[in-house]
């Protein structure tokens, strides 16, 4: 693990079911600027991300929106990810890549996920910054991939890896909504949101009532480039629909076109509990989070929560 001088870099987060260490970095005073330590500190954050998956920052002074790209950047080396063609309604804050964190009504809890493990195209580090808590709830939960995998059953694995996974978008018209194409492909234009789908590797199909349907095969594990550990990267739980509709927003299916036993998603679903931690914001909390080897979600909430997003 790796070593800071004089920081305190192990804090603990907990669920009331679970709890367990995981890392975390404490300024050591108010006015050290984020960018600043990170820059410094970068190789030994990489390497705590990949022993844990996430790493918090707290305490550090991390400015404006426009700051918090900048450190974003500079920490990354690369510029900030487009998330157009995703799936969650979001508002992107800037042309360079800052978003809201996921709009969701604040009642829904969003499920443990791998941000855009439903696309071929997926950013590997995200950035949460913590401007306002909420009032009560609206933990991010966070959990190691690693640990999913590992504790699913071997069988169900293996027919998800084997199988693939299928995943379907229905999306309409109403722009503004959040659930719309233009919204999801960041454009009014048919022609560009289709590019769009083509430059993520998605199939699509338009449908009547000007909807628009999105369809991606992707893998059920991912191997991590730098550590080669393999890890459970997949939204079947997540896309999943337990309502007879002709037309729900989001669906799953195995590749082949077979549907995915109910039975399956609940031991996966119950897997994944087990491993889940919750992380409980104060202003400022920056979390860095591995996007292949650790997964996140949101509890439900009440009061204003603002959180926002960078992705690389």
């Amino acid at each position: 693990m790796a070593q800071f001088t004089g920081i305190n870099h192990i804090r603990e987060i907990s669920t009331s079911s679970n709890s367990e260490l995981v890392s975390s970095i404490e300024s050591p005073h108010p006015n050290l600027s984020i960018s600043d330590f990170a820059s410094s500190e970068r190789d030994n954050l990489n390497e705590l991300l990949l022993d844990h998956g996430y790493v918090l920052l707290r305490g550090f002074k991390v400015g404006s929106e426009v700051d918090f790209e900048h450190f974003v950047r500079e920490f990354s080396g690369r510029d900030l990810f487009s998330y157009s063609g995703g799936a969650s309604p979001r508002t992107a804050l800037s042309a360079g890549g800052l978003y809201t964190s996921t709009e969701y009504p604040p009642e829904i809890r969003i499920p443990l996920h791998n941000e855009l493990s439903y696309s071929r195209t997926f950013p590997y580090h995200l950035f949460f910054w913590c401007v306002t808590p909420a009032g009560h709830g609206g933990e991010t939960t966070l959990t190691d991939s690693r640990k999913i995998l590992h504790a699913i059953e071997p069988a169900i694995v293996k027919r998800f890896k084997d199988k693939s996974i299928c995943y379907v978008r229905n999306l309409h018209s109403d722009k503004g909504s959040g659930y719309s194409w233009q919204d999801a492909f960041e454009t009014d234009s048919p022609a560009e949101a289709e590019h769009k789908c083509q430059m993520i590797g998605a199939q699509f199909e338009w449908l009547n009532e000007g909807y628009l349907r999105v369809t991606q095969i992707c893998p059920a594990t991912r191997v991590h480039p730098i550590t080669g550990e393999e890890v459970w990267f997949n939204q079947a739980d997540g896309f999943h629909s337990l309502f007879a509709e002709d037309r729900p927003r989001l669906e799953s299916r195995f590749g082949d076109g077979s549907k995915i036993d109910i039975s399956d998603l609940q031991a996966i679903r119950k897997a994944i509990d087990v491993e889940t931690l919750a992380h409980k914001w104060q202003k400022d909390d920056v979390i860095i989070i591995d996007n292949i080897l650790a997964a996140h979600g949101r509890l439900p909430f009440t009061g204003s929560r603002k959180i926002l997003l960078a992705m690389t």
